[in-house]
């Protein structure tokens, strides 16, 4: 059975803020799951969910059942150490 990641990345390639949570995630060698917004309509559905505006809000990050847009390094750092 495929472990879903309790980290996911809503953003887009050409989004340069997207790259670079992307590069945090891969230098702690955290396991995520990046959802391109720009390419896949269910995952664009599944992050306009998230907010009550219904936006396209990226880079948005979900710890579990926490929500981050656009976060600082310090607060990402917060969160994912409440996972250890």
């Amino acid at each position: 059975m495929e472990v879903i990641p309790t980290i996911k990345l809503y953003g887009a390639e050409r989004c340069h803020k997207t790259q670079y949570y992307k590069i945090f995630f891969k230098t702690r060698n955290l396991d995520y799951a990046f959802l391109d917004v720009a390419l896949n309509e269910s995952f664009a559905e599944e992050l306009k969910n998230l907010y009550e505006n219904r936006k396209l809000n990226f880079p948005t990050i979900t710890i579990g059942k926490k929500r981050l847009r656009n976060p600082t390094d310090k607060e990402l750092n917060k969160w994912i150490e409440k996972l250890k």
